[in-house]
């Protein structure tokens, strides 16, 4: 059964036009390119250390073979990771597996 999953971040002060410009031009089309499905992509309209994602998985098999894709690339460990660090608060991230309801346009 598909899922989402909804992914919170505490963008670290004063990096915040950093960070959208590093996910929309690098980490989503890289992240897309290996055949993730991301919704959405948000920010805090009035705290600017709120940052919000939302990815689709078909199955655990599925979020399985596309994190090995992603986490485990040349690319995402020597260009990717060092770069997230210095933006956002590692320590302070916050997933949760979330299902849709039966009226939720996001299925």
């Amino acid at each position: 059964m598909a899922f989402w999953e909804l992914r919170q971040y505490e963008i670290r002060p004063g990096k915040m036009d950093e960070w959208l410009e590093f996910m929309q031009d690098v980490i989503i089309p890289f992240q897309v390119k290996q055949g993730m499905v991301i919704a959405g992509s948000f920010r805090g309209e009035e705290d600017d250390s709120v940052y919000v994602w939302i990815r689709r998985f078909e199955s655990e098999a599925d979020r399985e073979r596309l994190y090995k894709a992603v986490y485990e690339s040349d690319f995402w460990k020597n260009d990717v990771s060092p770069k997230v660090g210095e933006l956002i608060n590692r320590e302070a991230i916050k997933v949760q597996r979330i299902v849709p309801t039966r009226a939720s346009i996001l299925q």
